[in-house]
């Protein structure tokens, strides 16, 4: 979902205590009909990419949604206001949660002159490389909403993909999106024999401490709809030694760590071949099922026209 262009309206001041305070305003709209509820949200600018329309803030709680953590924010409008940004940076904003989807409105970013000597970093593995097309995907080794143990390779002669989510997640167009959009794709594999005989979903925890099996079988079971009938033939949920999960996370570029309680993370998706080497790798969660489903046909030899 994108927001509409708007024309962008904003004011600078200089106050006497040697801020800069720069007020941007927008109209954050969506594409549905889902309610939206707004939260204040204050915090600290750790780091911002402008291409990706995403800044990361180490906040204040938000009463009734989440507590103080450091996370990324999409803001899309006003893009300008990513010119005034600083490292160390305090922004006040209204975050609204819509349906599966957040993000920022109305910013006001201050800025110290001259910035403080020493900001908040972002995380350590946020420049992480990222497998090469073709290579050979280590043998992971995990275990399953079950209990049981297994490895990547357990996996060779069908297309794998696999995402990385935490069952406490709180931001709706993080862990949530991406589940939903697994949860589409399964119930493709799930009509289709020829494509389900082929072709696996795997959702690997970042968070092993807190989703043990138990607890991914109960997520993943509410995200099929089949509760306690789910057998978890085409799409399965793994946690394992919270060392092999972060080798695992690295290996495919994405980078977490833990704040109050919450996890602050990118995203990732990569496509496995069936013999075992790296396909393709969604890097944000702007990618549709769709896409996915395409990828796999492909890889099981099948055609995407069917």
């Amino acid at each position: 979902m994108h927001l509409s262009k708007r024309t962008l309206s904003s004011a600078l001041y200089l106050l006497p205590a040697c801020l800069t305070l720069i007020f941007f305003s927008a109209c954050g709209n969506v594409n549905d009909n889902s309610p939206v509820t707004r939260y204040e949200l204050r915090g600290t600018i750790v780091s911002f990419n402008k291409d990706q329309q995403q800044v990361v803030i180490a906040h204040e709680p938000v009463p009734g949604l989440m507590e103080a953590m450091t996370m990324p924010f999409t803001l899309r409008e006003p893009e300008s206001a990513y010119d005034a940004m600083k490292p160390g940076a305090q922004i006040h904003a209204t975050l609204a949660v819509s349906g599966e989807r957040s993000w920022l409105e109305n910013p006001v970013i201050i800025v110290a002159e001259p910035a403080p000597a020493s900001a908040p970093s972002p995380p350590s593995g946020s420049t992480l490389s990222e497998p090469t097309h073709g290579g050979e995907i280590p043998n992971f080794a995990l275990v399953n909403q079950d209990g049981k143990k297994f490895t990547l390779r357990q996996h060779r002669g069908r297309a794998l993909a696999v995402t990385f989510i935490y069952t406490r997640c709180p931001l709706p167009d993080f862990c949530p999106l991406l589940s939903s959009k697994f949860a589409e794709v399964n119930r493709a594999l799930a009509s289709d024999e020829g494509l389900s005989a082929r072709a696996r979903l795997l959702s690997v925890t970042i968070d092993p401490a807190y989703d043990t099996p138990k607890v991914l079988r109960s997520y993943g079971a509410g995200h099929t709809g089949n509760f306690s009938d789910e057998k978890f033939r085409t799409w399965e949920f793994a946690t394992g030694d919270k060392d092999e999960i972060r080798r695992m996370a690295n290996y495919f570029g994405l980078a977490y760590e833990e704040e109050a309680g919450q996890i602050v993370h990118s995203l990732r998706t990569a496509v496995v071949s069936p013999d075992g080497t790296l396909h393709k790798i969604y890097r944000q969660n702007e990618w549709s099922p769709a896409e996915l489903i395409a990828d796999l046909r492909a890889l099981g030899g099948e055609t995407t026209t069917r």
